[in-house]
């Protein structure tokens, strides 16, 4: 673990991530489909932290290729692509479990930000 995770909150901004990644930063990037809309989360030591705007908002992109052209320039090479949850069919009452956030990465799309 390099003590960059352990000084990590819950939101991180684009310049918070470059100044992170130049100390040691190595986290896990997913990036969550959410019917159209992406959102970036960095996983390491000390938990999950979301991509944030300035203003402390998540960071929401709409296509896979703005977030390839985004964490490529600061050096990130890879991430799983996971989608939002949806664990049953409650029209017809077909009951589910919702995976894990850890079975999400397992069986997410490995994706390339080169």
């Amino acid at each position: 673990m390099s003590s960059i995770d352990t000084t990590l909150g819950d939101r991180l901004t684009l310049k918070q991530l470059s100044i992170a990644l130049q100390n040691g930063f190595s986290p896990i990037v997913e990036v969550e489909s959410m019917d159209g809309i992406y959102k970036v989360r960095f996983h390491h030591a000390n938990g999950v932290t979301d991509l944030c705007n300035d203003k402390g908002h998540a960071s929401t992109f709409l296509g896979t290729g703005e977030i390839r052209d985004t964490l490529g320039q600061l050096g990130l090479s890879h991430g799983v692509l996971t989608f939002a949850d949806q664990c049953g069919d409650e029209m017809i009452g077909v009951a589910g479990k919702a995976m894990t956030p850890d079975e999400m990465l397992a069986y997410g799309t490995r994706i390339s930000f080169r």
